[in-house]
């Protein structure tokens, strides 16, 4: 077999009708025979161990779930098992029920290659709507004008209307501290009085 510079080049196919030298053998996965392209597939050397290794997967239609189906068990066995065990209808919903566009009329299931997040709204549209005039988005959150802290001197905008209250009167902590005259902190000079 082979040639005098490569004595272990090629080997011979394992099925007795065939015994065909082959240069790129193939070998079983499962028999592990050494086998020519023709005879590769399980069917065409008749493999005594090509059911061993097979997955049978069925989806269940109570729950959504995938069965797995034991090689050497009866399916009605392994169906009964989940029935009794771990099938769960309330999930059927949460399994096959898919996103879809929020825009109203539009059908399109929205998955990770066709989904975009609108900024200003924050809601997951399809490729089409996209743009914030295709979705009626209401834009961006316009921030509040001023600063927040505004408010606390002006008072509080909710609850009640509370009534004027003078600089010098009230029980405030703002109305306390505008009646200290700056000069106590040292903030200001003190006025240079003329005689």
């Amino acid at each position: 077999m082979g040639t005098p510079e490569f004595p272990n080049l090629g080997r011979h196919c394992s099925v007795a009708d065939c015994r065909q030298i082959d240069f790129l053998p193939f070998t079983c996965d499962r028999c592990n025979q050494v086998l020519c392209l023709d005879h590769r597939s399980y069917a065409r050397h008749s493999c005594p161990k090509a059911n061993q290794q097979d997955v049978t997967v069925l989806v269940c239609p109570l729950c959504a779930a995938s069965v797995r189906l034991v090689p050497s068990e009866d399916p009605n066995i392994t169906w009964e098992a989940h029935v009794n065990t771990s099938c769960d209808p309330s999930n059927y919903q949460k399994a096959t029920k898919k996103k879809r566009c929020p825009v109203p009329h539009c059908k399109e299931a929205l998955v990770f290659s066709n989904t975009i997040k609108c900024r200003d709204c924050g809601r997951e549209h399809c490729l089409k709507h996209r743009f914030g005039a295709d979705h009626k988005c209401p834009g961006p959150k316009k921030p509040e004008a001023g600063f927040p802290f505004m408010n606390m001197m002006r008072g509080s905008k909710k609850g009640p209307a509370a009534a004027p209250r003078s600089s010098t009167t009230g029980s405030s902590w703002w109305g306390s501290v505008s009646s200290v005259q700056p000069q106590a902190f040292g903030l200001l000079p003190k006025p240079a009085w003329r005689g």
